[in-house]
């Protein structure tokens, strides 16, 4: 039986890899400069949390979960985001309590997702997200923005557009949500059967309906805007004063609405504009979830964060033909000629990478010539020739790769010598 991949996952080979690491590195510069601290969740949980934190209306909750039961009877699932995960952890261990306010924190992991599988959309894919907890500050709006936008310029993408909207308070939506039940109501069975399902459950995933969004009463819907209260629309009013202050240039879209239950206030995507992306032009999306913390048993809390696709990232890149660093080189690869040789380049490769120097011989019992090969192929800066004559010597002979200049340096002092080469330190 030849075994597959599961469909919607993908391996991530050597070369690949490599880009990834980049760009988990740029995640971890940047939170670092923004002061937000890392946490990791477990990628399971219970599966009331996510249909309680989510949504039971959303499609995440009703089609997309991956859920199980365990040997003890209980209902578990794949994390399909990790916002809820997130405030399970900020309640369960009392970060409320912190010294340190907001609670500023940021992941970087697998999500879960039974859907089709199509370009830049995975069932198994990796989301980098922010969530910023305890602060009803417009300003924290502004930082979390500010943090998603920097870090797509800093990854040399261009064409970036950012949208915002409100989805205002409990009393707002609750206005809106009528306004859009009789204005869809009576021609509701001319759409989608999963909007006839939201009409009364949730009316605002209708106007994020991918099947019926050219519809004529898609054109007219009432506007949140036209909804929010004194409080609300001056709280986005803060939000937008916040982002001109920042110089962060942005849209304000009506109709743009999050496919999670939890958001209030501030919504915020950020698109990508040109040509070769193909339909999929949203990159990310964020917004306030004032109500979450308090739904899932802990105190009245607010909050604001947003989620990002890895994959959906590397795919703009590519589109746009930015390059990442992804060649692994080595600092040293040592040819050895001759048995004796090979015994003494065992202890010589284990002492270089001991000193912090990446380092690498041959494994295959290839010949001079293939073993000079290889050490090309693995864009070694130095190759280190060991042979009879060296070890009779006590040295070892010393190739700049990129120069050509070569050298031949004591045993005893090879592994200064190459320290001071690499300016590399003893780990």
């Amino acid at each position: 039986m030849a075994y597959r991949i599961p469909r919607g996952t993908q391996d991530i080979l050597p070369g690949d890899s490599e880009k990834w690491q980049f760009i988990e590195q740029r995640i971890d510069d940047i939170c670092s400069r923004f002061n937000y601290s890392e946490i990791r969740t477990p990628i399971f949980e219970q599966t009331e949390l996510f249909a309680r934190g989510v949504g039971d209306s959303t499609d995440i909750v009703q089609k997309e979960m991956y859920t199980f039961e365990d040997k003890g009877g209980r209902q578990l699932t794949l994390r399909p985001e990790n916002t809820a995960s997130i405030v399970r952890s900020y309640v369960e261990n009392k970060m409320y309590g912190w010294a340190g306010q907001p609670v500023k924190l940021y992941y970087t992991g697998p999500m879960f997702r039974y859907e089709r599988p199509q370009s830049g959309r995975m069932r198994q894919f990796v989301q980098f997200g922010v969530e910023a907890i305890g602060s009803a500050d417009p300003a924290i709006d502004a930082e979390v923005i500010g943090l998603a936008m920097q870090f797509y310029e800093e990854m040399n993408l261009k064409g970036l557009k950012l949208v915002v909207n409100s989805l205002g308070d409990k009393e707002s939506r609750k206005a809106h949500r009528e306004a859009l039940v009789s204005h869809f109501e009576p021609r509701i069975g001319e759409f989608c059967s999963d909007c006839q399902e939201r009409l009364h459950t949730n009316p605002l995933r209708i106007l994020d309906c991918k099947k019926d969004k050219d519809h004529p009463l898609m054109v007219d819907a009432p506007s949140i805007l036209e909804h929010l209260n004194e409080e609300s629309s001056s709280y986005f009013d803060q939000v937008k004063t916040m982002l001109d202050e920042m110089g962060i240039p942005y849209e304000v879209d009506a109709n743009l609405v999050r496919g999670l239950d939890y958001y209030t206030h501030t919504a915020f995507e950020i698109m990508i504009e040109g040509e070769g992306f193909g339909a999929i032009t949203t990159l990310m999306g964020g917004g306030r979830y004032n109500g979450l913390i308090g739904d899932i048993g802990g105190p009245d809390t607010p909050g604001i964060g947003f989620a990002l696709s890895i994959e959906r990232l590397l795919m703009a890149l590519d589109t746009q033909n930015v390059e990442l660093p992804a060649e692994k080189n080595l600092d040293c690869y040592i040819v050895a000629l001759g048995e004796e040789a090979k015994k003494r380049s065992v202890s010589l490769v284990h002492e270089l990478r001991r000193a912090g120097i990446k380092a690498d011989k041959d494994y295959m019992d290839r010949k001079t010539k293939a073993q000079f090969k290889a050490a090309d192929r693995t864009n070694s800066t130095f190759t280190v020739v060991i042979g009879d004559d060296e070890l009779e010597a006590e040295a070892v002979n010393i190739k700049n790769m990129e120069t050509g200049a070569q050298e031949e340096v004591p045993l005893s002092a090879f592994i200064t010598t190459m320290q001071k080469r690499t300016r590399r330190k003893a780990q």
